[in-house]
């Protein structure tokens, strides 16, 4: 069974120079999102604006999945692949970015709506980015991996959505996905406890109508099997004493659509 690492200090500032070269990149993406944009064109930005910036795109080859981004439409949860596919109004676009710089790797996703989107659409973010806070408020030395599952799936459940079980959040560092997992359910009190030098991904994928999910043929795209949209929003985390360590941002994001 592989360990927790757990990282010096040097190590968690690594970490928050990777993730922050995410948040811009996400912030770069979240600048051209508009009907009639090509999700492949998302990833030829995302991969040059990384390259640009001393990074390497972390998804791209990655177990042999070929692109830099994670680009997941409507019903899709994760995984889906970039394409032809135009957007257009109404769409929900999950993007989930990671990237290496320095060895050590940077992971986050956000959904973004595309113009207008439905009433449920524009709950379902609301609530799942609410998740995502409430999550990352328990990432804090003395709680344990299920009291941040148990933060989320209350949240979503609550307001009457599914919370998607299959696919996990999860540690990082020198690897992109490393020990502990960090599930988006749970109870309260259980799982290994969290202790400083800890650094994990906490990722709520919330589903507007069932929990269920599907996997495509492709090895990858993973879709709500009732053909309702999904969510998906991610910080990678530190965790410390008394207050949690947010390495990752959604403040470059939030500055390009506070102008549009």
């Amino acid at each position: 069974m592989p360990k927790i690492h757990y990282k010096s200090v040097e190590e968690i500032e690594l970490i928050r120079e990777s993730s922050l070269l995410v948040s811009k990149t996400l912030g770069e993406i979240a600048k051209v999102i508009a009907p009639g944009v090509k999700t492949i064109e998302l990833n030829k930005l995302a991969e040059t604006f990384i390259r640009d910036n001393g990074g390497v795109p972390a998804f791209l080859n990655y177990s042999g999945f070929p692109y830099s981004l994670c680009i997941s439409l409507n019903d899709q949860v994760v995984h889906g692949f970039p394409g032809e596919y135009a957007l257009k109004e109404g769409d929900l676009i999950s993007v989930d970015c990671g990237v290496v710089l320095n060895k050590y790797y940077g992971d986050s996703a956000y959904t973004f709506a595309v113009g207008e989107v439905s009433e449920v659409a524009q709950k379902l973010m609301k609530v799942t980015k609410e998740c995502l806070a409430r999550g990352v408020e328990k990432a804090v030395t003395g709680q344990r991996i299920g009291d941040i599952g148990y933060a989320v799936q209350e949240h979503a459940e609550s307001n009457g959505f599914g919370v998607v079980k299959e696919l996990v959040g999860h540690g990082v560092g020198l690897r992109l996905h490393e020990k502990p997992e960090v599930p988006n359910y749970g109870k309260r009190g259980s799982g290994i406890k969290l202790e400083e030098g800890m650094v994990i991904a906490i990722e709520p994928m919330i589903n507007a109508g069932r929990a269920g999910v599907k996997f495509w043929d492709d090895g990858w795209t993973v879709s709500t099997v009732d053909g309702k949209p999904s969510a998906h929003y991610e910080h990678t985390v530190a965790v410390k004493k008394g207050k949690v360590d947010v390495l990752s941002t959604f403040s470059y994001i939030d500055e390009v659509l506070n102008k549009k």
